[in-house]
């Protein structure tokens, strides 16, 4: 390994290591803080320690360091650490982002005190977004008090170099993926000549039915966008199946166990992952999985062809936009909202109310694929009360209702995707498809509310 120098002030060092077992060369750049480019509240001092140069203190809620030209790799794949040293007992994050103070997120750092402005830790973070090639990067500092909370003295970003990565999968993500027209025709006559059940208990007179599916495990994987090729997403929460990794296919996910209620549900559904101050949150209670109709005329709802994938809302989404329609985070329970926070972006719940986010899909199919290249262009949204010509099969409207702990803190939010705005979800279908295909005609095409086990 090349012998670490430090760097003058707007420059990078750079430390190359060993080859890792997929044959990568991995190239650590190291970054000294006070070599940013632009700074915001920032004020410099000698490191205590012997050998530590300067470090960056003085650092409170609202300040950043800019830094230029930053490494990110080739493949994505990056893992970052920073040392701090802090004597506050107020705790906060340091966020590292790229191209901006509200661009990606690509590590989150929790600061708690070491001890003493001078005490040094060391703390290290795995990648939350997938960017590569150089960027400029930002270190944002978060803390619930306006004082002075953290010291920096340098960060490190390790990435992969492609020049030496082995070839990638020879499967094709982003393809477009065709249903067998012959068993979609005949699954689809005979869905509707199928029976549904009487209605009884006079239920509540909506088109509806549901999961109930609790966190399965965290991987930083996705089936649908990058197939094949384990580590390249950034970190998921897995709801439903028990399987589900970058090689799940429908095979797999039948094969595999479920935690959803009703267990005919073997589909996995994926959210990225909740951080609050750094630390990962995840729902409470189990998501529920709702499929409805949204249609004036529900009763030609038909059920999701085995296999079928889709995506809502986009990774790519870090900010407001007039399309985008805020940000879809609210306080459910007694109290609700009691105020915004400081930049208006998230609700702050009252101690008996919790963070809550639904996250609605599309309901009209082409009728022709069971996916599509950017895992949208085969759905569309009802329209006018039915589905457009381009979309005409009506398919239920799914949708997660995602709550998180009481009283959460909602001042320092993020997604493993960046800001809150990207939250998204993503559908693989795996329903044993007898029980689905009883629910749909049963519950939606009669307008009925059923419950998890499709009855009233």
């Amino acid at each position: 390994m090349a012998a670490l120098t430090l760097a003058a002030a707007g420059t990078l060092a750079v430390v190359v290591g060993p080859l890792n077992s997929a044959s990568a060369a991995v190239t650590t750049t190291t970054i000294q803080a006070e070599s940013y480019a632009a700074q915001s509240g920032a004020q410099l001092e000698n490191t205590a320690d012997t050998g530590g140069g300067q470090n960056v203190g003085w650092l409170a809620n609202g300040d950043w360091m800019r830094y230029q030209n930053v490494n990110l790799g080739l493949t994505g794949s990056v893992t970052a650490t920073l040392r701090l040293a802090s004597a506050s007992n107020a705790g906060g994050t340091v966020e590292l982002r790229a191209d901006s103070l509200t661009g990606p997120l690509l590590a989150t750092w929790p600061v708690a005190s070491t001890g003493g402005w001078q005490t040094w830790t060391t703390k290290s973070a795995s990648s939350m977004t997938m960017l590569t090639g150089a960027h400029t990067v930002f270190l944002a500092l978060r803390s619930s008090q306006a004082a002075d909370f953290v010291n920096l003295n340098w960060f490190t970003i390790a990435a992969d170099d492609m020049t030496t990565m082995p070839p990638m999968p020879t499967s094709t993500p982003g393809a477009w993926v065709s249903v067998d027209p012959v068993k979609q025709a005949a699954d689809t006559k005979a869905f509707f000549a199928l029976t549904p059940k009487p209605i009884t208990n006079n239920p509540v007179r909506v088109p509806e039915f549901h999961a109930l599916c609790t966190v399965s495990h965290h991987l930083n994987d996705d089936p649908i966008v990058f197939p094949n090729q384990p580590g390249a997403s950034h970190n998921h929460t897995f709801l439903g199946n028990l399987t589900t990794d970058a090689n799940s296919t429908l095979a797999s996910l039948k094969a595999g166990g479920t935690n959803c209620d009703p267990i005919e549900d073997k589909s996995s559904y994926w959210v990225p992952t909740l951080y609050a101050n750094g630390k990962a949150v995840d729902p409470v209670g189990g998501v529920i999985v709702y499929y409805g109709s949204r249609l004036q005329d529900p009763s030609r709802t038909q059920p999701f062809p085995e296999g079928f994938r889709m995506i809502a809302g986009s990774a790519k989404q870090q900010t407001d936009t007039p399309d985008h329609q805020g940000n879809h985070f609210w306080c459910a329970g007694i109290g609700g909202e009691v105020g915004r926070t400081a930049d208006g972006v998230m609700p702050i719940c009252a101690p008996t109310a919790q963070l809550t986010y639904q996250l609605v899909f599309p309901d009209c199919w082409d009728g022709v694929h069971l996916d599509s290249p950017d895992h949208k262009a085969h759905v569309s949204n009802v329209a006018a009360g039915g589905c457009p010509a381009a979309f005409p099969v009506p398919i239920p409207n799914l949708s997660f209702v995602i709550s998180y702990p009481k009283g959460m803190d909602t001042t320092n939010v993020t997604l493993a995707s960046g800001t809150t705005y990207s939250m998204h979800g993503d559908f693989f279908n795996a329903w044993e498809p007898a029980a689905q295909a009883q629910r749909v005609r049963t519950c939606l095409d009669q307008s009925a509310k059923c419950n998890a086990a499709g009855g009233f």
